[in-house]
C-alpha cells in the first residue's frame, strides 16, 4: 500500500527561545566598556539630543564602598603615598607672591587687545591651550630659519627641498647624491647647505643616520673628540655591549668609556620625533580609593567611589515634561514620552554602570589587599572567573568593566587589568603572582656579583628554593620583557677596570 506525499500549505504552532539584542541593551553593554571619559562624551551627545535630561552640576558623587579590613602596615612614602595622605603641598593652599597687573606683557600691542580679546574665548581662554595651538609644525619651524640663513634663491630651494623629504624623525628620507641629482645642483652644494641646517634647532636634524646626528650634537657641544668619534664609528659594538672590544678602538678606560656612554644617552637620536606629534594626555583614574579612618581596634578599610570630575550626573526634568504635556498635541506627547522613557533608562543605566564598576573594583582592592599595603612582592595570582565568581557576573560583564579603566591608589594609579595575573605554581600546593615573580626576577639580576655573573639556569634554581616552580625558559622570558641582557653581556657591562 502506498502513501503519496502531501505538498499542502499547513500551519504549526511552536515555541522557541531567542535572545534579541534591542538598542538599549546593546548600547547599555557599550555604556559598560566606556572608560569615564568616554561615558562622559557620551553623556553630553545624550544632553544634546534629549530636552528632559540636564547636568546635575552640585550634585554629590556615587556613594563609596568599603573592602575587607585588615589591619594597617605602613607603606613605603613614596610621591603616590605623600600625596594621597595629603602631605604634598597643595597650590591651591600656597599662593604665589605675584601681583598680576603689575606685569608688563610683551604679547599685548598697545591698544590693548591681547591674545584674550583676539582669540574671541573671553574668559574662556587659556594661555597654555593658546600656546599649544599656535606651536608650529617641523616643517614651519624649519622654513622660518631657512629664509633667515640662506639669501642666495638657489640655496633656499635646495633647503626647503630637503625640508619636504624629511621623515618624523628628522632625518634625510632621500640619499643625498639622489636629492642633488634631482634638484640639478653640485652635490658639493647640496652638502654644503645640509652642513648648516642640522645645526638648526632641533640640532642633528637632517643627518642620514645616526652616527651622524649624535656627532653634530656632540660638535655642538665641543666634545666630539677622537676617541667619541671612534665611539661612534663603532655603534655596532655598543649596540652588542662588546665593551672590552670599545675599550681597545677608543684608547680609554673602562671609567672613561661609560661616562662617554652616558653622554651619547642624554643626546637625542630623533631631534624631529617631538614635533608634529599630539600632547600627551594625562591618565584620569575612573575610580579613586582611599584608606578609611581607623578604627578602635586599630583596623582599617579601603574606600572606593567613581571619580566625580570626570563622572558627571544627571537629571530628569519632570517639571519641564509635565508643562509641556499639559498644553501638547498628540505628535509632541509622544515624543516627550519617547524622550521621557530614554532618559529614564540612561539614569538607570549609569547608575548601574557605577555600581558594577564599584562592585568590581572593590573585589579586586579586597583580593590584592596585600599589593596595597606591602607591595608588588605581595600580589596575587588574579583571574576574571574568580571575580566573576565573586560578586556574580558573567566573566564578560568583568572583563567589560575592567577593560579601558584605571584606579587611583596611594602607590599611583594601575589599570585594572594590572591586578589580573597567572599563576606559578609553588612549594606546599601555593600560587605565585607572574609579575611577581617578574619583580623577582630583576631584584635578583640587580643584586648578583659583577665577579659572578647568573645565568637564567642560577636564577632558576634561586626560584626553586624559595618554593617558586619555574624553568630556565620562563625565566628567559621574564628578563628579555624587562629589557635586561643575558648573563654574557651583563658580564662584558659589569666588567671591572
Amino acid at each position: 500500500m502506498a502513501f503519496a506525499a502531501s505538498f499542502a500549505p499547513r500551519l504549526d504552532l511552536r515555541q522557541s527561545q531567542s535572545l534579541v539584542m534591542t538598542p538599549q541593551l546593546r548600547q547599555a553593554i557599550q555604556l559598560l566598556q566606556f572608560s569615564n571619559i568616554e561615558a562622559s562624551e557620551f553623556i553630553d551627545e545624550e544632553l544634546l539630543k534629549n530636552p528632559l535630561l540636564e547636568r546635575d552640576d552640585g550634585g554629590e558623587s556615587l556613594g563609596g564602598i568599603e573592602a575587607q579590613a585588615e589591619p594597617v602596615t605602613p607603606v613605603p612614602e613614596d610621591p603616590a603615598s605623600l600625596a594621597a595622605a595629603g602631605m604634598l603641598p597643595d597650590s591651591a593652599n600656597t599662593p604665589l607672591d605675584l601681583d598680576a597687573s603689575n606685569v608688563y606683557d610683551a604679547g599685548t600691542n598697545a591698544d590693548g587687545y591681547g591674545a584674550a580679546g583676539l582669540s574671541g574665548e573671553g574668559e574662556d581662554w587659556s594661555p597654555l591651550e593658546a600656546l599649544e595651538a599656535e606651536r608650529p609644525s617641523l616643517r614651519e619651524h624649519l622654513e622660518q630659519q631657512a629664509r633667515l640663513t640662506f639669501p642666495a634663491r638657489e640655496d633656499l630651494l635646495i633647503a626647503q627641498a630637503m625640508i619636504m623629504v624629511l621623515d618624523p624623525a628628522g632625518r634625510l628620507g632621500d640619499a643625498p647624491e639622489a636629492l642633488a641629482q634631482a634638484l640639478g645642483v653640485e652635490l658639493e652644494r647640496l652638502e654644503a647647505v645640509r652642513a648648516i641646517m642640522m645645526r638648526f634647532d632641533p640640532v642633528g636634524i637632517f643627518a642620514t643616520g645616526l652616527a651622524e646626528c649624535l656627532a653634530v650634537q656632540l660638535a655642538e657641544l665641543n666634545r666630539l673628540d677622537p676617541a667619541m668619534r671612534a665611539l661612534l664609528d663603532n655603534l655596532e659594538l655598543l649596540a652588542r655591549r662588546d665593551m672590552r672590544a670599545l675599550l681597545e678602538i677608543c684608547g680609554v678606560d673602562a671609567e672613561d668609556l661609560a661616562e662617554m656612554v652616558a653622554e651619547l644617552k642624554r643626546l637625542d637620536p630623533k631631534p624631529g620625533a617631538r614635533f608634529d606629534s599630539e600632547p600627551l594626555r594625562p591618565l584620569i583614574p575612573d575610580v579613586l580609593m582611599r584608606r578609611a579612618p581607623v578604627t578602635k581596634e586599630g583596623d582599617s578599610n579601603w574606600l572606593l567611589e567613581i571619580n566625580p570630575e570626570t563622572m558627571p550626573r544627571l537629571l530628569i526634568r519632570h517639571g519641564f515634561h509635565a508643562r509641556m504635556v499639559a498644553s501638547a498635541n498628540k505628535e509632541t506627547k509622544s515624543f516627550l514620552s519617547e524622550q521621557l522613557q530614554g532618559a529614564n533608562w540612561l539614569v538607570k543605566a549609569l547608575e548601574s554602570r557605577a555600581q558594577t564598576i564599584l562592585r568590581v573594583s572593590a573585589e579586586i582592592v579586597r583580593r590584592q589587599d596585600g599589593f596595597f599595603r606591602h607591595g608588588i612582592s605581595h600580589l596575587r595570582p588574579l583571574t576574571l572567573r574568580d571575580i566573576a565568581a565573586e560578586v556574580e557576573l558573567h566573566e564578560s560583564t568583568v572583563s567589560r568593566v575592567t577593560s579601558n579603566k584605571s584606579i587611583a591608589t596611594p602607590r599611583g594609579i594601575f589599570e585594572l587589568k594590572f591586578f589580573f595575573t597567572t599563576a606559578l605554581a609553588g612549594a606546599n600546593g601555593e600560587t605565585h603572582s607572574a609579575e611577581t615573580v617578574r619583580h623577582r626576577v630583576a631584584q635578583i639580576i640587580r643584586a648578583e656579583n659583577p665577579k659572578k655573573i647568573l645565568s637564567d639556569d642560577a636564577v632558576a634554581a634561586i626560584l626553586q628554593n624559595e618554593g617558586i616552580d619555574i624553568a630556565r625558559r620562563t625565566v628567559a622570558k621574564y628578563r628579555e620583557a624587562l629589557r635586561i641582557p643575558g648573563s654574557a653581556q651583563r658580564k662584558r657591562e659589569k666588567m671591572p677596570a
